[in-house]
């Protein structure tokens, strides 16, 4: 039998610590799928296809990563009732986010499928790979639904205190996602479209097993027909959590897009470093994310249950857990990250190499900053203020925008190397005032 757990007594650094490793071994899952996904496109198919598959990925980060956010944002309510023993009102909640899951779903993924095409162009997509590129955007926005009730379980089972069970639905679907990718571009030979339609297709057969498990196994969920009805209350108040958590990575993406279309417009080889490097980043960046989710989960059980000095207590636990991983992953990229790359190229492409290893080697020299922003950023929305997160996220538009117009024209693929540090120095630069201020408020309002 499935079981929740409490986050609101006992010593902070274990609780976090082994709460994060089952999120930690999901990310990287998800993350070592991305990479087989991009290393089966660029080996079996060739540079062309490996640089469509990446010349969309900021714009699947704006529409997904809008969709990733409400989905934890959504779980903060249930996490705030579960840490204040509030089980019916939380079941309430559960209820009536998946009901907002499915409108919202539906409406996202026609809505972008008919834009496909005008965002590739705006973008400047390179004509040798736009096919392939918009085959990769409409199956993946046309997958949309899949993607969202899985996250969507995934946050309320971690909002109980079990970051186990999301763990395990992740590996088959990483597994299930391999093989059909395998089948779906060696055997069927449907190219860059067949990488989207292995992944869509293994997150939609996750998410219904996760359901059907999560309505049998954990008893503090089984709802009455009244705990079903649809409450515009709580759908609002899901809504004023969900939404800026979902526009806090749709504005950091319009950013990335940004970037990206400047990337897009110095050729094919550095669409392809970029393409690489992007999937290396975000495998290396999984415990800080990881760290990030689950200080959202801690935050909101002792918000709930009024004991803001633990969520500082869990703030200085995780920092002292990212810096030394950090430690660990500086000395791995800067050493190997020319080896990491040959994942996704032959060692002949000496240039798209050169360019990865740059990329890297900038990007982890940051990786203390981005870690911090992960910590202060999740902290703050799982006390609900998840208008101060969003803020934060159009400090880093805001900075990758100013690169994307300034520096890139004047330095090139060195300047877009520098567009997610910077990034995360004005967002940082943002959230130490803002996680003073929301810590102040929370103790004013638990005396």
């Amino acid at each position: 039998m499935a079981t929740s757990r409490e986050m609101t007594e006992g010593r902070t650094l274990p609780q976090i610590f082994y709460f994060t490793l089952p999120l930690l071994l999901g990310n990287m899952l998800q993350q070592t799928y991305s990479l087989v996904d991009a290393a089966i496109v660029g080996k079996f198919l060739g540079i062309d296809a490996l640089a469509a598959v990446g010349a969309s990925s900021s714009v699947v980060f704006l529409i997904l990563g809008f969709c990733n956010g409400c989905c934890g944002g959504f779980g903060i309510p249930v996490a705030q009732k579960f840490g204040a023993r509030d089980y019916e009102t939380m079941r309430r909640y559960v209820s009536v986010s998946l009901q907002l899951a499915g409108g919202m779903s539906l409406v996202l993924a026609v809505v972008t499928s008919l834009l496909c095409g005008g965002i590739l162009r705006w973008m400047r997509t390179p004509e040798s790979i736009f096919e392939g590129a918009y085959a990769y955007l409409l199956v993946t926005f046309i997958g949309i639904p899949c993607t969202f009730f899985y996250n969507l379980l995934s946050s309320i089972i971690r909002a109980l205190g079990d970051s186990k069970t999301p763990f395990w639905f992740l590996l088959f679907s990483a597994v299930l996602n391999i093989l059909l990718d395998l089948f779906c571009i060696l055997t069927l030979g449907w190219g860059v479209a067949g990488a989207a339609i292995a992944t869509v297709f293994s997150q939609g057969v996750s998410a219904v097993l996760c359901y059907f498990y999560m309505m049998r196994h954990f008893d503090i969920l089984r709802t009455t027909p009244a705990e079903r009805r649809f409450n515009w209350t709580l759908a609002n108040r899901l809504m004023y959590i969900g939404v800026p958590m979902g526009l806090q990575f749709s504005i950091t993406a319009i950013g990335s897009i940004m970037l990206q279309s400047a990337n897009n417009a110095l050729g094919t080889a550095c669409v392809a470093a970029f393409t690489a490097a992007i999937r290396i980043k975000m495998f290396f960046m999984c415990p800080f994310e990881s760290l990030g989710i689950a200080m959202a989960t801690f935050a909101g059980q002792n918000y709930g249950a009024g004991k803001p000095q633990r969520i500082w207590q869990g703030v200085k636990s995780s920092a002292v857990m990212m810096m030394t991983y950090w430690a660990f992953t500086f000395c791995v990229l800067m050493l190997g990250a020319h080896t990491i790359a040959l994942l996704f190229v032959d060692a002949t492409e000496v240039e798209i190499l050169d360019k990865t290893a740059l990329f890297l080697h900038v990007s982890v020299s940051f990786f203390p900053v981005l870690g911090l922003l992960c910590i202060l950023r999740y902290t703050i929305q799982g006390t609900g203020f998840t208008g101060l997160a969003m803020l934060s996220g159009v400090s880093e538009m805001i900075a990758r925008i100013l690169v994307s117009v300034i520096a890139v024209p004047l330095w090139g693929y060195t300047a877009v190397c520098f567009g997610d540090s910077t990034a995360w120095v004005f967002a940082v630069a943002f959230l130490i005032p803002a996680f003073a201020y929301v810590y102040k408020k929370i103790k004013l309002i638990r005396r």
